[in-house]
């Protein structure tokens, strides 16, 4: 019913993670409507007000393991820029910005000498058209995993997935770029 994920950056920091959607469902919209819920006609209304934490709370994350799972299984050498060993989430320490950043999918592999690198890096977005921002965020995270010891990121791939589509700039600068990949639902659920 529960998961532990290991933080992909911090080898001593876990997230869980409740693996049953429906489950997810319940906690994050029935039980804390539950008093309205039991009211007769008030199931629409509760639906309306609730979308937001909807897409956020169980839609969101359910998107980012769907995407994890097909970077583990599915995801060609050739979209990931090596071989696989392990895909996870993560957070990032921003110093400068005094904040942190999350990373939804963490690819790593290893090279030639048998050191793991870091892949890709990548961003997953269900119900939001991504564009050059999201990509730009990216960026910044690979600029911090470069700049501190012990993650080799020298190489390290950008994945944008959405379920919503991407934005043109996106798309050409991705057509330019092969360290830039985009994932749709079209390539979510045929492979590659």
């Amino acid at each position: 019913m529960i998961v532990r994920e290991p933080d992909a950056f911090h080898g001593k920091r876990s997230a869980y993670r409740i693996v049953e959607p429906i489950l997810t469902f319940y906690h994050a919209l029935m039980r804390p409507e539950w008093s309205d819920l039991e009211r007769p006609g008030q199931a629409a209304a509760v639906w309306e007000r609730s979308q937001a934490t909807f897409r956020s709370k169980v839609i969101g994350p359910h998107f980012e393991q769907l995407c994890r799972t097909w970077t583990r299984w599915y995801a060609s050498p050739d979209t990931l820029g090596g071989q696989r060993t392990r895909v996870e989430s993560g957070t990032v320490p921003d110093p400068a910005a005094k904040t942190s950043h999350e990373v939804d999918l963490a690819t790593f592999g290893r090279d030639e000498d048998g050191r793991e690198v870091l892949l890709t890096i990548g961003e997953a977005k269900w119900n939001e058209t991504m564009g050059l921002g999201h990509l730009q965020r990216l960026d910044r995270i690979r600029a911090l995993l470069r700049a501190r010891g012990g993650v080799h990121a020298e190489r390290t791939r950008l994945l944008c997935f959405s379920g919503a589509g991407f934005t043109s700039d996106l798309r050409d600068l991705a057509r330019r770029d092969p360290t830039v990949q985009l994932v749709d639902l079209d390539r979510l659920y045929s492979g590659d």
